[in-house]
């Protein structure tokens, strides 16, 4: 089959298109024929080695595709199914543990079936876990055009909080707004100042950071006394070692860095949060943007312009046709 293919961790140059043998699955797992894989930051962090995992490996952690074999006959082939979790979907075929799977609804686009799982339950649980935001909240969000992003802007506007989303175009701050965002600012050494300035020098009772080590010195700086610092990415690099005494200074903050396998940990969890985020997608209250659609052989072109934050909304790859399927 034709895959992505990592045997050393680097740069974007090491994503080698290639043909490697059809997984095989287990018991536990299913096989599927993939049809769009979506690409998230969590695979350049595990490109780069930042997450080490087993060399080779195929990259990707969700996708969409069809049943194309299950060793306990449970789902029929053809069933159409979207998953996020296990690495390997950046191929034609990937095997998939049956707990993960999730039936797609008709009518939910492939692109968007492909890249609503992974930042669709990371949002999720940054929303209704890591806060369970309520009406009158407000909440400052970095990378505010991203994925995650604006996923997380409509989820906390439809609750009832107030979103100040940061970006750093104007036609990122126009998507921003039409996600849901009350107030849209600039990346800037003042913007601490400018988030005090939109809450009345109070400040956010929550500051969502998916950029890392260039905000998050803001996010510290921006957040009201005993709120929360939620570093759930780090799109400019990871931040440095944080001496606890710093947030004592800016007023006995908590910091947490969340993760997806942390927040659905617990039996069940899982699947709540992905059914959640399908029917919200389903129903129309949540919109997924794909921002840019790349052929599996680019996929270098695609890690490319994600790191170099050229893409908007979510990024997939279409993965070419089986031969006779």
């Amino acid at each position: 089959m034709k895959a992505i293919q990592i045997t050393q961790t680097g740069g974007p140059d090491v994503l080698h298109y290639t043909d490697i043998p059809v997984p095989e699955p287990s018991e536990n797992d299913v096989l599927v024929e993939v049809l769009v894989a979506g690409i998230n930051y969590i695979d350049t962090y595990f490109r780069e080695g930042i997450y080490p995992t087993t060399l080779p490996f195929v990259p990707g952690k969700e996708g969409v595709g069809r049943v194309a074999h299950d060793p306990r006959g449970e789902i029929a082939e053809g069933t159409l199914v979207a998953w996020s979790g296990p690495l390997g979907s950046y191929a034609q075929y990937a095997s998939v543990p049956r707990d993960l799977l999730v039936a797609v609804p008709e009518g939910i686009d492939l692109h968007v079936a492909a890249s609503m799982l992974l930042q669709g339950i990371t949002a999720h649980y940054l929303c209704y876990g890591v806060k369970d935001l309520q009406e009158g909240d407000t909440c400052l969000l970095t990378a505010g055009a991203g994925g995650v992003g604006l996923i997380l802007t409509q989820m906390a506007a439809a609750k009832g909080a107030r979103v100040i989303s940061v970006v750093s175009t104007d036609e990122k701050e126009a998507l921003a707004r039409e996600a849901g965002a009350a107030e849209v600012l600039r990346y800037s050494p003042h913007l601490a100042d400018e988030v005090r300035d939109a809450t009345e020098g109070v400040g956010v009772d929550i500051a969502y950071d998916g950029v890392g080590r260039d905000t998050f010195e803001q996010s510290l700086a921006s957040v009201r006394g005993r709120g929360i610092v939620c570093l759930f990415g780090a799109a400019s690099g990871p931040v440095e070692p944080v001496d606890p005494q710093v947030l004592n200074s800016h007023g006995s903050l908590f910091l947490t860095r969340p993760s997806m396998d942390g927040w659905t940990s617990e039996p069940g969890e899982y699947r709540m949060r992905a059914q959640a985020v399908t029917q919200l997608v389903s129903e129309g209250t949540v919109s997924i943007r794909v921002g840019a659609a790349y052929p599996l052989a680019e996929a270098e072109k695609a890690h490319r312009d994600l790191q170099a934050r050229a893409t908007t909304g979510s990024v997939v790859l279409d993965i070419p046709a089986v031969e006779g399927s």
